[in-house]
């Protein structure tokens, strides 16, 4: 039987994971490690020079066997296939993220940093995001369909160390959604210009700020960005650009 590790970087309760394990139980044996809480951006870093706690949890999914972790979306990769599944999985889900990773924002997502960590322990990776409302029916839709799809392509076990499938699924109401593109590319637009906001001054001149990001939604045709900004669930294949 396939053996499956899942993990987020929005946390073990998060419910878009809750999606993920739903339909990843139809495909085989399904493992969680997932943070204690909400770690997103923090890419693809690890835990050094400190210890990380997991604690065992009853997740809502049944079947499936669960752990939280005080480290970060890469930590409960590596914890997974290096110490608690019974062996290397056979292929790491990381998500489904409240939020796309698409463009040049992906250098940032800790959904793909976890997918990238899993690539790096020889194990095949996919990333799912979806934009950030509490409208699903695109994902709802389309996610069993990709999933499968993406768990039978061949060349899924042949993916090199630094690449892994990436898909998003758009924000729309299913009627306004137009399908899936497939073998997107990524945009080298970004989702977000950021500045920081001073939201108080601090003794001995220190300044406390806010990052505050402008949605830019520019992307060229066929790209990651272009899709999910257009009504469509993208899938596409990313290098490791960090």
């Amino acid at each position: 039987m396939r053996l499956i590790l899942i993990t987020n970087d929005d946390g073990i309760s998060a419910g878009g994971m809750r999606r993920l394990a739903e339909q990843a139980v139809k495909h085989g044996e399904v493992w969680i490690v997932a943070p204690d809480s909400q770690r997103s951006a923090a890419s693809h870093c690890i835990t050094l020079h400190r210890h990380v706690d997991v604690f065992p949890v009853e997740y809502p999914v049944e079947g499936v066997k669960a752990f939280s972790c005080t480290g970060s979306p890469a930590d409960c990769v590596r914890l997974g296939c290096l110490y608690l599944l019974p062996r290397k999985p056979d292929v790491v889900l990381s998500g489904i993220n409240h939020g796309w990773n698409v463009a040049t924002d992906i250098q940032y997502s800790a959904t793909a940093g976890a997918a990238f960590e899993a690539a790096f322990q020889d194990v095949p990776a996919i990333a799912f995001s979806e934009a950030a409302v509490d409208l699903h029916e695109a994902a709802d839709r389309y996610f069993p369909e990709i999933l499968s799809e993406l768990l039978a392509r061949e060349d899924l076990k042949t993916l090199p160390p630094d690449r892994i499938l990436n898909v998003n699924f758009p924000g729309c109401p299913l009627k306004e959604c137009r399908g899936v593109m497939r073998d997107v590319t990524v945009s080298g637009g970004r989702v977000f210009r950021d500045h920081y906001v001073l939201q108080k001054s601090l003794r001995d001149g220190g300044m406390r700020l806010e990052v505050e990001g402008v949605p830019d939604k520019q992307a060229e045709e066929g790209t990651d960005l272009w899709a999910v900004t257009h009504g469509c669930a993208s899938v596409g294949t990313v290098k490791n650009i960090s």
